[in-house]
Order: C-alpha cells, then structure tokens, then sequence
C-alpha cells in the first residue's frame, strides 16, 4: 500500500524552490534513506512531507495523517538542555493519541514504558534529560518518536555527532522496528547507512529515485565508501 507519493515536486521558502523535479513513492514497510550534498533540500523536504509548509510546485499524495507520524527532528543545543525527565519525555510524544483528555491515560503511560524498554532506557526513566549522553539523548528521542508513530518514523540526520559504536547502535534499532513493520524515511549524511535501507533518494541538480541496488549501480554511487552498500544480514 503507498502510504506516499510525490509527482514532480518542488519544494523552497517563500516561492524560492531549493529542489524541484522530485518524484517518488513510499509504501508500507519501506526503508527510505534521502541523501545530499547540504543545502539540496533534504529538510525542506521533510517539511513538506510533514505539511509544515506547502509545495511550490507538483503534487504531494499522503494516506496518513500528521499525527500518525513519529519525528526525530536535528537536535538543538536548547533541547539538549531540557529540563525534563526522561519519562516525561518520551510520555509526550502520546500528546496526538490523548484526543480530548487533557492527562496521559493508562494506554498512553504504558506506551511510553514500553518504547522505553524497546530502546533499553527504562534504568534512565527519572533520571534528567539534560545529565544524559549524547546517544542516550537520542535513544530518549527515538522513544518519544515511536510513541507518535502509527504507519511512519521520520528520522532527520539521527546520528549527528555521535561516535561509530553509539551510531550503530541507534542504526539497530531503527532496523528492528523496520523488520517489525515500521515504515521509515531518514535523512542522512552518512552513506554508510543506506546498507539498510530498501529505497533512495537522492537530491542534487537532479533527483535520483530508485531501490538501493539501482541507486549502487549509478554514477552516484561514486560518492560511497566501499563498503556502503553492503547487507550485514
């Protein structure tokens, strides 16, 4: 089932397009990494898709709603900073499923601990936001993501300044939940990630689309390290 499809879309600020010419679809139980050079309009795109601003131009298809989706958008300074539990954190991310109760409900509260215990965080839930590790932060954020999530998990360069060891750890999870059925678009400067994703879209002065094993077979694949491609199933 296509849960998204783009025809021709273009996408900017203030009738200024930073990327145009870009169709695709993704279905349910897809896996799409969407690559650049910075400044290509990855993240605008994903605003986009999440209707925080209109195309300038094609047609955006969506067969889910904004509330169905689970974002992890760039991490700021500020939020790094947040004084809040870990709980409370990852308890917010249910805000779109309380409907017209103002309070977490048993349902909502047993959500949030059970993406807590996905993410093996549930040792840190009273423990501050702020005290914890970058890749702790993430697998926090990650948590709070999964609890909006119904069909799609959005993910906007999730290992940004993470090291290798903490990097493949969060790519693991992101899988599993893959595997489990979770459709998942991620932005990513590390091309080495794409070996786990079943789609990829390439933005640039062109907009490439295609599964993973088309896009290795293109002159875009020159960009890769080595070993970018490769499985490790």
């Amino acid at each position: 089932m296509t849960c998204l499809h783009c025809e021709n879309l273009t996408v900017g600020y203030e009738g200024a397009g930073v990327a145009s010419g870009i169709t695709f679809s993704v279905s349910g139980g897809d896996y799409l990494c969407v690559v650049g050079e910075n400044g290509a309009g990855k993240s605008t795109l994903i605003k986009t898709l999440l209707g925080l601003q209109k195309p300038l131009a094609g047609s955006l298809t969506r067969s889910f709603a904004a509330s169905d989706v689970g974002y992890l958008p760039q991490q700021t300074a500020i939020q790094k900073d947040f004084p809040a539990t870990v709980a409370e954190i990852v308890l917010s991310g249910c805000q779109n499923r309380t409907g017209f109760f103002p309070f977490y409900r048993a349902p909502e509260k047993q959500r949030a601990r059970h993406n807590m215990e996905r993410l093996e965080i549930l040792p840190l839930a009273r423990r501050a936001y702020r005290e914890l590790s970058g890749g702790q932060q993430q697998r926090v954020l990650l948590a709070r993501a999964l609890c909006a999530a119904r069909q799609l998990l959005i993910l906007d360069e999730p290992v940004a300044g993470l090291d290798p060891a903490v990097t493949e750890e969060l790519y693991g999870f992101v899988r599993q939940f893959n595997r489990e059925g979770m459709t998942v678009i991620m932005i990513t400067h590390d091309m080495s990630a794409i070996r786990y994703a079943s789609h990829i879209l390439s933005l640039g002065k062109t907009a490439f689309f295609g599964t993973k094993d088309d896009f290795l077979r293109t002159e875009r694949r020159k960009r890769l390290a080595p070993a970018a491609g490769a499985d490790d199933d």
